[in-house]
């Protein structure tokens, strides 16, 4: 279960701004690393780069901790569900907070609470303390998750301008699944260095301060469209960002998309049993497992990062999912361990595609204003079907064997591939990512 689902990623580079005009535009050719010439996009992805392997050590430690404590599986599944509550609780109203109050601030405040949280956390392990009180620290550590998410969301369009948001995007999932490889093995370096997973609290201490250190040297250069405190009731705010959303019928099928496929698309959860069971690998091979899907998207993140803006954006998001779950159901028939890691790295790839896309589609086509709580709404519908879609593949395996759940899934997102190319032609029309073209802006060092 991680702490930070993909949807985290998501939304660090769902934002959208005005940018100011400039007197002599340069115009170049596709520029690799046109977004991290951006001093204040280098501080913020540096930030979370750091962050996120803080947080990948910490999954394994808590994991590592708790079970070595109680032996309990369902105290570990209890880790989970203490972390998705405040989610479902407070994703809409982060969203209405993100857009009407400064940004910046919503993080900082986020951060400081995790701060505060993983502090708590180190102090409890290292005393032994009560299960419930590293509960309640998690707890608090999804209360910021939560807030911090629609304002990470929208502080990408306020460091850097409209051009360069696709390349951020791609540089971001390319950070986020680096840290992603990175961390576990790390986290699992230290504990077995100490014999103790407390040390690993304290480094993810100190990465979550560093961040904070940096969130504040940002400078905010393009404008942010707050919304006026006298404009309705934040329920009314609420309904307008899911109305706005319900009305963008390409962000919609987007969203659709990626959430299905996920929701069905669940080999990663059943991976475990395939190690085991099927593929009869062990331990290391597990780890390699796991590890496949993070290295597949950090290689197509780099491709991506190099080559021109999407041309055929619809066609290419929907022919990835369609992919993803091609690969889903090789993946499900091996009993061959390469061709599973090479499925496994397939799949990585082909979603790292459909992250970026469906991110700067949320970055160009909605308004600053409402920025906050689209991403909300985002982060809300895919963090649901990242935990349904892990019990879903827990209960169908358990069901009808872990083949079945595998391979059923993936037909299951190609069928959903299929119905969304045909309710929302719109998404198979889609050319490029951006409503019209800017000119160039070049870097602010």
């Amino acid at each position: 279960m991680s702490l930070f689902d993909k949807d985290t990623l998501e939304t660090e580079v769902s934002a959208s701004a005005v940018s100011p005009p400039v007197t002599e535009p340069v115009v170049a050719t596709h520029d690799p690393y046109f977004a991290l010439r951006f001093r204040d996009f280098r501080l913020l992805i540096s930030g979370n780069f750091i962050s996120s392997i803080g947080t990948r050590m910490l999954e394994v430690a808590l994991g590592w901790d708790l079970y070595e404590r109680t032996g309990s599986a369902l105290v570990l599944g209890g880790i989970g569900l203490v972390l998705v509550i405040p989610v479902f609780l407070f994703s809409l109203p982060a969203g209405h907070v993100a857009d009407r109050y400064n940004r910046k601030r919503i993080i900082q405040c986020g951060q400081l609470l995790s701060v505060l949280a993983i502090l708590g956390l180190a102090l409890l392990a290292y005393g032994h303390g009560s299960i419930f009180l590293m509960y309640g620290c998690l707890f608090l550590m999804g209360v910021a998750n939560a807030f911090d998410g629609p304002a990470s969301s929208a502080l990408t369009s306020q460091i850097i301008p409209e051009e360069a948001f696709e390349n951020a995007s791609t540089w971001s999932s390319s950070s986020w699944q680096l840290a992603s490889v990175m961390g576990p093995g790390l986290g699992g370096i230290i504990i077995a260095l100490f014999h103790s997973a407390g040390l690993v609290y304290i480094i993810d201490t100190i990465a979550a301060l560093f961040f904070l250190i940096l969130i504040s040297l940002l400078q905010m250069r393009y404008q942010h469209k707050v919304v006026p405190k006298s404009e309705g009731t934040t329920w009314q705010s609420i309904v307008e960002g899911l109305s706005f959303l319900r009305k963008t019928r390409v962000i919609l099928a987007a969203i659709t998309l990626d959430m299905f496929a996920v929701l069905l698309g669940g080999a990663t959860t059943l991976l475990p049993i395939y190690a085991k069971d099927i593929l009869h690998v062990g331990p290391t091979g597990l780890g390699l497992l796991r590890a496949a899907p993070s290295v597949g998207a950090v290689c197509v993140a780099l491709l991506l990062a190099h080559r021109p803006p999407f041309k055929h954006a619809g066609r290419t998001l929907l022919l990835s999912v369609a992919g993803f779950g091609i690969a889903t159901i090789i993946f499900g028939f091996s009993q061959w361990f390469w061709l599973s890691i090479a499925m496994l790295f397939c799949l990585g790839g082909l979603d790292n595609i459909s992250v970026v896309i469906r991110g700067t589609l949320l970055l160009m086509r909605t308004p600053d204003e409402m920025r906050g709580r689209v991403s909300a709404v985002n982060s809300l519908f895919i963090g649901a079907s990242n935990e349904l879609g892990g019990f879903e593949s827990g209960l169908t395996a358990q069901l009808l064997g872990p083949m079945f759940s595998v391979v059923g899934g993936g037909i299951g997102t190609i069928i959903v591939v299929l119905a969304v190319a045909l309710l929302w032609p719109e998404m198979r029309r889609l050319g490029t990512l951006r409503q019209e073209k800017p000119e160039a802006i070049a870097p602010v060092e």
